[in-house]
């Protein structure tokens, strides 16, 4: 069993055939191969359970930045408990060049800042969901759990194979490593499959009921008048 971080270790110096009483594998340096392997695997792909809310009380400033979230990762805001409709940073900067008053509720993020049109009449609660980096690992409670120790174990059998890539590259046998890092990769994007599968039949309202903002003509149309219809 893979469930928590004294477990990877266990797992880990039972395959390098070790232990943490001699210098070349010490707890230090087994608590940073585990923070290294759990940094790259949380954040390899956008994984639904390093997904984020977090919210704030809504003012008329534009420009929002949330500690912790990853870049150009919020995929879903709420001002007043009303959707606003993400658009990329250059074409959002076109619209209000265009638009200086526009009131159409969109937003964008550039980097790590969060941009919300200031002229969209939003109050009430600022709610953002993005993809947020976990912490650091506790390395000192044998129990602590990874991102995915909940229901992902597989991705703790990826951690190990990590902590492996990195040992064997400390003991200058780059063929290991290298074995040991595609072992990891393998199971992270199999794991990533079996979501991605999972979250198939996910319907979603990008066409239909919504209008779209126009932003070479600064107006908005609806699935119903196409402009080249005719």
């Amino acid at each position: 069993m893979l469930n928590n971080i004294g477990e990877i270790k266990n797992t880990f110096l039972i395959r390098i055939q070790g232990n943490t009483s001699v210098s070349f594998y010490t707890d230090s340096i087994l608590d940073d191969f585990l923070n290294q392997a759990h940094r790259f695997s949380a954040g390899y792909h956008k994984w639904p359970f390093t997904e984020g809310r977090v919210s704030t009380t809504y003012t008329t400033a534009e420009e929002w930045n949330f500690e912790g979230y990853k870049a150009d990762s919020f995929r879903m805001i709420q001002v007043g408990g009303k959707m606003y409709e993400k658009k990329n940073f250059r074409d959002y900067q076109l619209y209000l060049e265009e638009n200086p008053n526009g009131d159409d509720k969109i937003y964008s993020d550039y980097g790590r800042t969060l941009f919300i049109n200031p002229y969209a009449g939003g109050s009430g609660t600022l709610v953002a969901y993005g993809q947020y980096m976990p912490a650091e690992l506790d390395t000192s409670v044998p129990t602590t759990e990874t991102v995915f120790s909940p229901g992902e174990e597989e991705g703790n059998e990826a951690i190990v194979n990590l902590m492996l890539s990195y040992a064997k590259e400390r003991e200058i046998d780059k063929n290991s490593s290298n074995d040991y890092y595609n072992k990891a990769v393998v199971i992270l994007d199999n794991l990533w499959n079996k979501h991605q599968q999972e979250q198939y039949a996910y319907q979603t309202h990008d066409t239909g009921m919504f209008k779209r903002i126009d932003i070479l003509n600064g107006s908005e149309y609806g699935d119903e008048i196409k402009r080249n219809q005719f």
